[in-house]
């Protein structure tokens, strides 16, 4: 099974760069748990999986943003026999538009999947993986956690939680055998951009494929930030060198143009 152990839990993996972390890990001959809300989804890519790699593939269909989701999941992964050796954190969406007037029920639900959901599951299988000796836990961010953003504020300040909660564990399981990822995409092939406007993307579009390519190099190379493709990464330290208003500023006139889409529920996050 290679250094990632047995068994992967995917979250968000009805698409996109869930989807393509499903088949990454399967082809390296670990069984699969996807979840996700959309079950028949789920099930045809579990049905996939198996057939082009022969692994177990299970499905979990939960609703992350739901307060006790978490430990649905984990109870279920139980029932079923099943231990988590790879968690990757990769359920999110975004909201997009003039703060005051975007729902205020679905900015709580964004914060709940975005940030909620990723502190819960880890306090899910974590303490398992601290407990035998290793692991590996993704958290994908985005390169939007870099800076503020501007129209997309919730979003931007999530994703900024999910990559310094991510480089704190990393250091805290250091020398443990639990490995920490927080994975950054930008502009991603997915239907992210179809949900909040194509004119928010910034630079080439990556396939899901490539992103976690990059995260699996990074996971080899003991890296606990990886900033996929290589004008994000260096557009991702401008932020360290400018003021951080100057930082939102560019970053709003990036977001902002164009006209704005009504706040719309996205595919998992993909930048």
């Amino acid at each position: 099974m290679g250094t990632f152990g047995s068994t992967a839990l995917v979250s968000g993996a009805s698409s996109g760069i869930g989807s393509a972390f499903a088949e990454a890990f399967a082809a390296r001959g670990l069984d699969i748990v996807l979840v996700a809300r959309s079950g028949d989804r789920l099930t045809a890519l579990a049905e996939r999986l198996v057939a082009a790699h022969g692994v177990r593939a299970e499905v979990v269909v939960a609703d992350l943003g739901r307060p006790d989701a978490a430990e649905q999941v984990r109870a279920e992964v139980e029932r079923r026999g099943l231990t988590i050796d790879v968690l990757v954190n990769n359920a999110g969406f975004a909201t997009r538009g003039p703060f005051e007037t975007l729902d205020p029920a679905r900015d709580r639900e964004e914060v709940a999947v975005n940030v909620g959901a990723v502190v819960d599951l880890a306090h899910a299988f974590l303490p398992g993986m601290v407990a035998r000796g290793r692991g590996t836990m993704v958290n994908v961010a985005s390169t939007g956690g870099f800076q503020p953003v501007p129209w997309m504020a919730v979003y931007g300040a999530s994703k900024a939680f999910v990559l310094s909660f991510s480089e704190a564990l990393a250091e805290e399981y250091r020398g443990r055998g639990v490995r920490v990822l927080a994975l950054c995409p930008g502009a991603t092939e997915t239907g992210f951009f179809d949900a909040v406007g194509r004119d928010t993307a910034v630079g080439d579009l990556r396939t899901p494929a490539q992103v976690v390519a990059t995260a699996l190099r990074a996971l080899e190379r003991g890296r606990p930030v990886a900033v996929d493709g290589f004008r994000n990464a260096l557009v991702a330290q401008v932020p360290r060198l400018l003021p951080r208003a100057l930082t939102a500023r560019i970053a709003g006139r990036a977001v902002g143009r164009g006209s704005a889409p009504a706040t719309q529920r996205a595919v998992p996050s993909a930048g």
